[in-house]
């Protein structure tokens, strides 16, 4: 089992309400020290809280290439990664290239992750068409063509998509890694599991997650597989999880109460300890452990924690410390 951790970069993430890209630095060189296995940032040109019923000011966020290579130069241990970059953003080929220069900055510890996007508003902002769900859909099979191809070392590479089309393509200088490691990132419906057996090195999803909803969805992924003759086996399964954890049930559900209480808009309102306990990584120590645990048993390889009730946010670091003592070298 990999445990990771989702660092801050939105204006958000911190108590501050402010992000820099030193504050992100900070925190993947805190997590390389606190044993984490890797460490994690998203693709958004700015983040909203309108979903949660508060205002639909845009809210500051790093890109995430430019902050990965700076976490890639100031550390020397952790893996590094996105989930997942949007398909549509940039043309693969060139999420290849960054991600080779990046590997080579980091001597090898870069993992690519992709998916198809969602937030309307920011497509429209930046000049992006949103398009239909199938046609994200669309980028991203090709994207994840693309750079599989390229990272394989399938070289010239043609692909002729519907999106995205490389001719006799080269990824020269070279990765460290062949391949890099490829994530498909979203809900796991079937058409993005069929993509991800064919041509990713696993599927990754978050922030919340039952284990007997997931151990569902494990079939689906068993299916998948077999449709394209892959062993499942080969096939790697990430979870990111919100989480609230305390050395006892008690200190974890007031970390909660913390959380739910500072929480944009009323989302939470109704969110009990019980409802919030069942789906993320929240509890005791042992607790935690436990639930890990569980997500092994059915064929998890790889845990993200984001230690609060949003993502990349860090607004008690005593929460890193306890994730890190619960989990990191078991």
């Amino acid at each position: 089992m990999h445990i990771g951790l989702a660092v801050p970069q939105y204006g958000f993430s911190l108590p501050s309400g402010e992000i820099r890209a030193a504050n992100a630095i900070e925190w993947a060189k805190r997590a390389e020290t606190l044993g984490f296995d890797s460490v994690w940032l998203s693709d958004h040109f700015f983040y909203s809280f309108a979903r949660y019923g508060a205002g639909d000011e845009p809210i500051a966020a790093l890109e995430p290439e430019t902050t990965l290579a700076a976490i890639a130069a100031t550390t020397s241990r952790v893996r590094l990664g996105i989930l997942v970059e949007c398909a549509t953003f940039r043309n693969p080929a060139l999420v290849a290239k960054a991600a080779a220069t990046t590997d080579q900055l980091s001597e090898g510890r870069v993992e690519v992750g992709l998916g198809a996007g969602w937030f309307e508003q920011e497509f429209g902002a930046f000049g992006y068409r949103f398009g239909t769900v199938g046609e994200r859909f669309d980028a991203l099979e090709d994207a994840l063509a693309i750079t599989s191809g390229l990272f394989g070392g399938v070289e010239p590479l043609t692909h002729a998509g519907r999106v995205w089309s490389v001719d006799d393509a080269r990824l020269t200088p070279p990765p460290v890694q062949r391949p890099i490691p490829i994530w498909s990132g979203g809900k796991g419906g079937p058409r993005l599991l069929r993509a991800a057996a064919r041509w990713a090195s696993g599927w990754n999803t978050v922030w919340r997650m039952a284990p007997d909803a997931y151990a569902d969805v494990v079939v689906a992924v068993r299916d998948a597989c077999a449709a394209v003759e892959r062993d499942p086996a080969t096939f790697r399964l990430s979870l990111g999880f919100y989480g609230s954890i305390g050395r006892t049930e008690a200190d974890a559900e007031a970390a909660f109460e913390r959380a739910r209480a500072a929480f944009p808009g009323d989302a939470m309102r109704d969110e009990t300890w019980a409802s919030w306990r069942a789906d993320t990584l929240s509890g005791s120590i042992d607790q935690v452990r436990d639930r890990v645990d569980a997500f092994v048993s059915l064929g998890v390889t790889d845990v993200i924690v984001s230690p609060w009730a949003l993502p990349f946010t860090i607004a008690e670091p005593e929460q890193v410390e306890l994730f890190a003592e619960a989990l990191v070298g078991r």
